[in-house]
């Protein structure tokens, strides 16, 4: 156990622009460096919180983009410089995942990894760390990439499912199929088939056999540097990302390696899982009023109004009548009202239109 945890690493990705969640989420401060639900902690503060419970603090590298740097720096005192992997432009996950690969296969050839989104919530943690230590086992000894599957709860629409087929070993099993965002009727059928869990975004991997995934989908970049660079420093490594990031593709990890590997799999997960990027996963996962309301941090009085998400800023206060199934969210110079339902479109498409017409003051 002590000779596997020196080579077990994680990676928190914390790169993404966070447009699910405007206007309170916005380009100069995300999603992920907010404290969004009055916690004291925001959601990567809160993900590092909960990974350096497992790992030490020097296998906990954060991925992010150059802008934000400096926040990643100001909610994580502890992490040193070589633990920050900043891209030029952003990518997504494919690109980032495979920097952090090289660079950790680099300090520790027979490295695990585990790559973790820093927008979710984990309420069982004690279930969580055994489900992670059961990864860690069975990547040590497999060729394979393992995602975290947990049961769903709801027919949801607005997450990932994967299709369980046979069994591995306990609680672990090939992956038969994975379906992104599925209509709601879809998400019923694989509720009911019991077939289906929803994907976490979590997985693991030993890094040399996610390298050798990686060599046979994206452009050969860092295979170059690795050859006329024999014996590479960070400083020299982060040099030749900045100059040659751009040329990777801008493509998903799912997309690009696990929904084309013949070796993935799925390890049952049961530790009180949600996703927290969206408006309507959000209002799905918290809490809700006997008016089924979900109210986030804000000061509120509600008169005849019923299943709607609520966000204001400190100092706010909102009289709500007659609505019904609505996300008011007020961030900065923006107010957001619009109906929930499959929010996550329209958000992005208003954050397109508000951009034109208005310009980045307002993204």
């Amino acid at each position: 156990m002590t000779s596997r945890l020196n080579n077990d690493y994680c990676v928190i990705l914390a790169g993404g622009k966070g447009r699910r969640l405007w206007p309170c989420s916005r380009a100069e401060r995300p999603k992920q460096f907010i404290d969004f639900f009055g916690f004291g902690r925001t959601q990567l503060q809160q993900t590092f919180d909960r990974i350096a419970q497992i790992l030490p603090k020097e296998h906990i590298f954060i991925n992010t983009n150059e802008l934000y740097v400096d926040l990643v720096k100001e909610q994580l005192p502890d992490i040193s410089d070589d633990r920050i992997m900043a891209e030029p432009i952003h990518r997504n996950t494919a690109p980032s995942v495979a920097w952090a690969c090289h660079r950790i296969a680099h300090l520790c050839p027979n490295a695990n990894l585990l790559v973790t989104p820093s927008d979710q919530a984990v309420n069982n943690e004690r279930a969580f760390f055994q489900n992670i230590e059961e990864g860690f086992e069975f990547v040590q000894d497999n060729d394979g990439l393992l995602t975290l599957g947990v049961k769903p709860t709801r027919p949801e629409p607005g997450y990932g499912y994967i299709q369980l087929g046979d069994e591995a070993t306990h609680d672990i099993y090939k992956v038969k199929s994975f379906t992104e965002k599925p209509e709601r009727e879809f998400a019923k059928m694989f509720l009911d088939s019991g077939e289906f869990y929803w994907n976490t975004g979590m997985f693991l991997a030993r890094t040399s056999y996610l390298r050798e995934c990686f060599y046979n989908f994206l452009p050969s970049i860092l295979r170059v540097f690795d050859r006329d660079h024999a014996d590479w420093t960070i400083a020299e490594e982060n040099e030749f990302i900045r100059a040659n990031f751009p040329s990777y593709p801008n493509i998903s990890i799912d997309y690009g390696i696990l929904e084309k590997s013949e070796r993935v799999f799925v390890l049952k997960g049961d530790f009180g899982w949600a996703d927290l990027g969206t408006w309507h996963s959000i209002y799905e996962a918290m809490m809700r009023s006997e008016t089924d309301n979900v109210v986030i941090d804000s000061e509120v009085m509600l008169d005849d109004a019923h299943n709607n998400v609520i966000k204001l800023p400190k100092g706010k206060f909102a009289v709500i009548n007659g609505l019904d199934g609505y996300i008011v969210a007020e961030g900065e110079n923006v107010l957001l009202i619009c109906k929930k339902e499959d929010s996550s479109s329209l958000v992005r498409k208003y954050v397109n239109e508000v951009q034109i017409r208005k310009g980045d003051e307002y993204i």
